[in-house]
């Protein structure tokens, strides 16, 4: 991972690692594990996958509540993205992380059970070889300590009415990883680097490494319409407004 330190928008260094929270916290009325369990629903609600976005023209892609998410890669490529984030969002940060759920049509009997789904989804981050964060230039101490799991299984259909079998229900799943959830940053540009991979290279995504990099203007203008990625035929026009 190459990382390079960014200038902060705050006068000291160190206190922006003060917003980085617990991994056992969160906000009211959702805990961090809940939140990534939110997290996969919003990825799966969205036209474009947010973890494919090249250089951020995503960022704003069905964001909303007081939570903005930022999303990593799939392993394929390094990102570097520059979004604008609207003042007192909180930032749920995915380091490296993984998700295991049930493919058969929905409405069919699930060919995992809960138990089989949170082991699956363990596998490669019990080999977690290495995870670095940066955030304004300053190391986040001790990443591998923002293990995160859903403590259930769930619902990662909830937010794809379409996708929904006639009882309500959808396909279960769970999830495991490294996450970082941040308090709201102060206005201005702040930057967020992550390097980590997997030591499990038999397993799927087993050898998989992240390598991204935001740049976020926190208060500053936020598009509210999406760039389409290239040669998706859709048109990419950006329409700007200012949000509180």
């Amino acid at each position: 991972m190459i990382v390079q330190a960014g200038e902060p928008a705050t006068a000291g260094k160190d206190a922006v690692l003060d917003h980085v929270l617990p991994p056992d916290t969160g906000i009211p009325g959702r805990s961090v594990a809940e939140l990534t369990a939110d997290w996969w629903r919003w990825v799966r609600a969205q036209p474009f996958s947010p973890y494919l976005d090249p250089d951020g023209r995503l960022c704003d892609l069905g964001q909303e509540g007081p939570v903005w998410f930022l999303a990593g890669t799939d392993g394929s490529f390094n990102a570097r993205r520059e979004c604008n984030v609207p003042t007192g969002k909180y930032l749920l940060l995915p380091v490296i992380n993984m998700l295991h759920r049930n493919v058969q049509p929905v409405g069919e009997p699930d060919t995992y059970s809960c138990p089989e789904l949170v082991a699956g989804a363990a596998v490669n981050n019990d080999h977690l070889n290495s995870a670095v964060v940066l955030i304004d230039g300053v190391p986040v101490p001790e990443v591998a300590r923002y293990r995160v799991r859903t403590a259930e299984c769930f619902d990662i259909d909830a937010d794809i009415g379409e996708h929904r079998a006639a009882d309500g229900n959808g396909r279960m799943a769970a999830a495991d990883g490294y996450w970082l959830l941040i308090e709201p940053l102060p206005p201005g540009r702040h930057t967020i680097h992550v390097g980590a991979n997997y030591g499990a290279s038999d397993r799927g995504y087993g050898a998989m490494v992240q390598n991204f990099e935001y740049v976020l203007d926190v208060g500053g203008w936020v598009n509210t319409a999406m760039l389409a990625p290239p040669g998706s035929g859709i048109g990419a026009g950006r329409v700007a407004s200012k949000r509180p």
